[in-house]
């Protein structure tokens, strides 16, 4: 490491939010649980002590309970389902497509809520008066209801030009993935929007962005290389937030059956399909992705509201 990379590395150890950080043990709690979930959906393939593919189906094998309970098999320590997946293998898969949905959805909600937000506080006027208006008419409406709507309509346009011979071989599911991140990210564009140009409207009255101004910089160049870097406090408290609100969100979908299909199951595919089993005595099913899933959104949450806090001086205790 050279004399530049440790003095960089020494500025951010003793950055005030470093100190924040390690005077929180909530916070650190919540990053190495948030660490393991990630991990453990990155190396699914390679961690995971069963296969779940279809040709994996033992039927032999189904509906055991988990390994501690007095009938429980030793080789599935959660249990399995009613094809005789392992449970904790299919967590495990499930937790990757949760995360891939999630991150994938906030990303795309996040650069098109931004850039409209910067676009609005820049130029104001109509276009402010446009934009904004426009997210006030989405925000009206519940997230979740504007993604079951998105879904719902390009399911029945799929299959529409399915059967009229137009799409052959394409289904909803071989696409749900792709619409679910749209869905989501469609949704949830109004909250960086107006964080954004709220922030945008607070920079423009500082000396650098006039500067800029009259040294003749274009506003596409200000925007992006001055604005937007500044900005980038408030949206990463926001974009964590978001993704888990859009983890939950893909687990509702899923729940009511218009998300990612059962064959590349997500946390809230595997809780819909233990909860038609619930009532029959076979609770695991349902519940450890259950608490999966809890684990997952309510680390993240953790992480946002900490971030919320180190970041905004006026909250620092």
């Amino acid at each position: 490491m050279t004399q530049k990379e440790q003095s960089r590395l020494r500025v951010f150890l003793d950055s005030d939010l470093v100190h924040s950080f390690l005077r929180s043990p909530l916070a650190i709690i919540a990053a190495v649980t948030t660490l393991a979930c990630f991990a453990v959906a990155a190396l699914a393939p390679l961690i995971a002590p069963h296969c779940i593919e279809p040709v994996c189906v033992d039927l032999m094998n189904g509906l055991n309970p988990p390994a501690w309970t007095p009938n429980g098999a030793p080789d599935f320590p959660l249990g399995t389902d009613e094809q005789g997946r392992d449970i904790l293998s299919a967590i495990f898969y499930a937790s990757r497509i949760s995360l891939i949905v999630g991150f994938a959805a906030v990303g795309f909600g996040m650069v098109l809520g931004v850039a409209l937000g910067i676009i609005a506080g820049y130029f104001g006027g109509w276009v402010d008066t446009l934009i904004m208006r426009l997210a006030d008419m989405q925000l009206t409406f519940p997230s979740i209801l504007i993604a079951l709507l998105i879904a719902g309509v390009v399911r029945s346009v799929i299959t529409d030009l399915a059967d009229r011979g137009i799409l052959v071989g394409v289904t909803f599911e071989d696409v749900a993935i792709f619409v679910l991140i749209i869905a989501i990210g469609l949704s949830d564009w109004p909250r960086f929007a107006r964080v954004a140009r709220g922030a945008t409207m607070v920079e423009l009255n500082k000396g650098y962005v006039a500067a800029a101004k009259v040294l003749g910089l274009p506003s596409r160049r200000i925007m992006i290389g001055h604005v937007l870097p500044n900005l980038m406090g408030p949206i990463l408290v926001i974009a964590t937030i978001g993704l888990a609100l859009a983890i939950i969100s893909e687990a509702t979908l899923s729940f009511l059956g218009v998300g990612v299909p059962p064959t590349n199951p997500s946390l809230g595919t595997l809780i819909r399909i233990g909860n038609e089993y619930l009532f029959s005595g076979e609770w695991w099913i349902t519940l450890f992705p259950a608490l999966g899933l809890v684990i997952l959104v309510l680390s993240v949450n953790i992480i946002g509201d900490w971030l919320r806090d180190a970041l905004n001086p006026k909250l620092r205790r």
